[in-house]
């Protein structure tokens, strides 16, 4: 199972960034502005419910098939409610793990992204929590 490290953010502490007007094309490259005249404040851009939001590292390779690696961020929101099929940070048996959630009539489903990884099942056996649902993740360039 994965370890995954939580973090409280400080949302009191907004630093505003330069923000280009102009889209970054994916493709073929476009005239870009010389200066920015919008901002951006991460935390406003990241965090809907600052009460219920936390930060956590990813630690493991279950769920790489997805994108998501060793060192990555999350970022949490425990008052979002969960729903099957989406990604979250999941407490089971005593420990924490990132999973695809889903939910069926008599059990759950813990669902990796790496075919070295079973899928989990959850039963009323467990001690089991959805902790959080992961609604941003930041990967290093």
């Amino acid at each position: 199972m994965d370890n995954i490290n939580i973090f409280t953010p400080d949302a009191n502490c907004g630093i505003e960034l330069p923000l280009s007007g102009e889209r970054v094309a994916a493709g073929f490259p476009s005239p870009a502005e010389d200066y920015a005249t919008l901002s951006l404040d991460l935390n406003k851009e990241l965090i809907k419910n600052p009460a219920s939001t936390f930060y956590a590292r990813v630690s493991g390779l279950s769920m790489i098939d997805e994108g998501i690696n060793d060192g990555d961020l999350l970022v949490i929101d425990k008052s979002i409610e969960p729903y099957s099929g989406c990604l979250a940070v999941c407490y089971i048996d005593g420990e924490f793990t990132l999973k695809r959630f889903e939910k069926h009539k008599d059990h759950a489903l813990l669902i990796p992204a790496n075919k070295e990884f079973a899928p989990l099942k959850v039963t009323a056996e467990n001690d089991f929590c959805i902790w959080g649902v992961v609604t941003y993740l930041i990967k290093k360039a």
